[in-house]
């Protein structure tokens, strides 16, 4: 593999997989810090609506500077955030107030970090001389990979090391990534704009910003697939995050959740894997049908709440039509977001992406609490069953196929930015 898109997946996956040990690890450090169960649960309240509003405003300076040089930049900042924690825990002692500081720190690279590597794929797809379909195949099963690997490092990792210690590691992790990512060389992080995107690019940031999101709401094929994906996260994380916990608990096996989101982890990269071997071929309507049936026969799997190996083998289904679908649209997002928009739209699409889950674990928690656990999960899978289905007839998505003229093509000129 060449060069490029091996610093580019490397780099992806090291990151993705720093975020997922840090994701195990700091929640329990909090409860050994504080002794509070509420502590926790505030660190991460704190860091979600910065994070967000990092992830809508971020957009615009992603789509000022060299991609390559933003997504150096966000990953610094991660590492940066994260090995403050030991550092201070070494020199004076860490306290709530500072997880907080920091984790709203962090929350400032996180979103933005990944806008900025979504921003940068169609360069590397350029630049690589791999097929998009095959690139972006690669890239959902190693984020299937950290997503297998990361707890279970986390947890080793707890037992080794004491305290803070272990987000040495997780800085490294981010450390690492903007390392890597520094062997892309700079001109491919260099924006291609159209001659119709030169017209648009004076203004101030907060032109900009309206002017993305303008594209955005004016975009069916933009405006139905962001509402699925979101619909898709928050029954996912309401399954993830409360009703499969409360049912494992009540059958008094609360350790089989771990097995259950190892099952969709799988089933991610096995999705993933197949889509970088064939997604080229066949048409691409045939693959988004796979992954819109697949995660409705998932879901209803899990739904039914009849024994944990069903839930299980519903985990799995999901997770490989999830694998599927999702690199598909990854591929639509760079023939069909204008280059010199991605980071308005992207950034956008990934706030609402991280608010997602609140929302359902909500929902879901309300259900539960007056209704039953399993009312709540029919309920919920129902709504996420209601946009599939009519994702199958949205007129946006029936021609899937590249476009004779994609979008940022014509009368490209290049941008060299800092």
């Amino acid at each position: 593999m060449r060069l490029i898109p091996f610093a580019y997946l490397a780099s992806y996956l090291l990151s993705l997989l720093g975020n997922s040990i840090a994701g195990v690890a700091l929640p329990l450090i909090v409860l050994q810090v504080t002794g509070s169960a509420l502590g926790a649960g505030a660190v991460a309240a704190a860091t979600a609506v910065p994070a967000v509003l990092a992830g809508l405003l971020m957009g615009v300076v992603i789509d000022r500077i060299n991609r390559r040089t933003s997504s150096v930049l966000t990953d610094l900042v991660s590492a940066a955030a994260v090995a403050a924690l030991p550092l201070i825990d070494m020199l004076s002692g860490l306290s709530l107030g500072w997880f907080i500081l920091f984790g709203i720190v962090g929350s400032l690279g996180d979103v933005p970090g990944m806008t900025a590597r979504d921003a940068l794929l169609p360069a590397i797809v350029r630049h690589s001389g791999l097929a998009s379909e095959r690139l972006v195949g690669i890239r959902e099963s190693l984020g299937a990979v950290a997503l297998l690997l990361g707890p279970a490092a986390a947890g080793t990792l707890m037992v080794l090391f004491e305290g803070s210690t272990v987000l040495w590691i997780t800085a490294a992790t981010s450390l690492a990534a903007a390392l890597l990512t520094l062997l892309i060389p700079h001109h491919v992080g260099d924006i291609v704009v159209t001659a119709e995107g030169e017209a648009t690019a004076a203004g101030s940031g907060w032109v900009q910003l309206r002017l993305g999101w303008r594209v955005l709401l004016r975009s069916r094929f933009l405006i139905v697939t962001t509402a699925l994906s979101v619909v898709s996260v928050i029954v996912l994380a309401s399954l993830q995050g409360l009703i499969l916990p409360v049912y494992f608990t009540r059958l008094e096996q609360p350790g089989m959740l771990g097995f259950v989101l190892t099952a969709l982890a799988a089933g991610m990269l096995v999705g993933g894997t197949i889509y970088a071997i064939a997604g080229a071929r066949g048409r691409r309507r045939a693959w988004f049908l796979a992954g819109v049936f697949g995660s409705a026969l998932g879901f209803v799997l899990i739904a039914a709440l009849s024994s944990e190996w069903v839930v299980f083998g519903g985990a799995f289904v999901v997770g490989l039509s999830s694998g599927l679908f999702a690199s598909l649209m990854g591929v639509l997002m760079i023939e069909r977001v204008p280059e010199q928009m991605r980071g308005r739209i992207m950034g956008t699409q990934n706030a609402i992406l991280t608010a997602a889950p609140a929302f359902g674990i909500l929902t879901a928690a309300v259900l539960t609490e007056y209704a039953g656990v399993n009312v709540a999960a029919i309920a919920l899978v129902s709504v996420g069953l209601i946009a599939l289905g009519l994702s199958v007839f949205a007129p946006s998505l029936r021609n899937l196929e590249p476009e004779s003229a994609e979008a940022g093509t014509g009368g490209a000129a290049v941008i060299h930015s800092a």
